[in-house]
């Protein structure tokens, strides 16, 4: 992976696929990372072979990017400018953008408050708890900081415990990142989005919350069931990548 200095913190990222292509930025979820939520998946050999300039990063605290431990150093309006940032190095003037769960919530920042940055936006794993919230963060941050997993009972804590495992994640970096300042997403702040916007949703994906309801607050958002996949089985589910990939066809740049 290349990297770059987003105003002193150093960030990991891949650039491939045609360099003349329309630029598609991935944004991955919590405790995931670029190999894990996009080039695994096939993400990125799809978007790369449909014609698109693919470009991730790995989220500050995660992958390869610079560890972090203060909690005030995370947050999704903090994060998105990473975003910017990585357009800005790349001199990418717009671009497409994928965000997956935590990367959705980044995304949604990004669109709202650099909306010129943003040709299309794909808000996938999150619905409208993406507005509500989710709760537990402090289960999940003890979860994160105990001995072993077999010290978790919480099942929830548990599955993000044994994410963070698989991924070979700092584990103390994702604490402070899931205890940051949340931000609130605010309805008046999502009406204001003027650019296409899709939210994809696996059927059985209870983290997320209703993908119509939060499509309800965009004006003019499509909403993309992925069948029978829950929060984790989504990501590289073949009707999500048909779905985004005819969902960018129909807003090109120049549409």
């Amino acid at each position: 992976m290349h990297s770059f200095d987003s105003a002193g913190v150093r960030i990991a990222y891949i650039d491939e696929g045609p360099r003349d292509g329309e630029p598609v930025l991935l944004i991955h979820g919590f405790a995931s990372n670029v190999a894990t939520n996009w080039i695994g998946p096939g993400w990125v050999r799809t978007l790369a072979r449909a014609g698109y300039r693919v470009v991730a990063y790995d989220n500050r605290g995660h992958g390869e990017s610079e560890k972090l431990y203060d909690e005030a150093l995370y947050g999704a309006p903090l994060m998105a400018e990473d975003a910017v940032r990585l357009l800005d190095h790349l001199s990418i003037a717009r671009a497409h953008v994928i965000g997956y769960s935590m990367g959705a919530r980044i995304t949604a920042f990004l669109a709202m408050r650099h909306g010129a940055r943003v040709a299309s936006a794909v808000f996938a794993g999150l619905g409208i708890n993406m507005v509500v919230g989710l709760p537990g963060a402090r289960p999940i941050a003890a979860a994160l900081r105990a001995p072993s997993i077999e010290d978790v009972t919480n099942p929830a804590a548990r599955s993000f415990r044994a994410f963070a495992d698989q991924t070979g994640s700092d584990r103390e970096a994702l604490a402070a990142c899931i205890l940051s300042a949340r931000e609130k997403v605010r309805p008046d702040e999502l009406a204001t989005i003027g650019v296409p916007v899709l939210v994809a949703v696996g059927t059985e994906d209870v983290i997320a919350g209703s993908a119509r309801e939060l499509a309800a607050l965009i004006p003019g958002a499509e909403v993309l069931d992925i069948p029978r996949r829950d929060h984790m089985k989504a990501v590289g589910d073949t009707v999500f990548k048909e779905g985004v990939l005819a969902f960018l066809r129909r807003h090109p740049m120049g549409g």
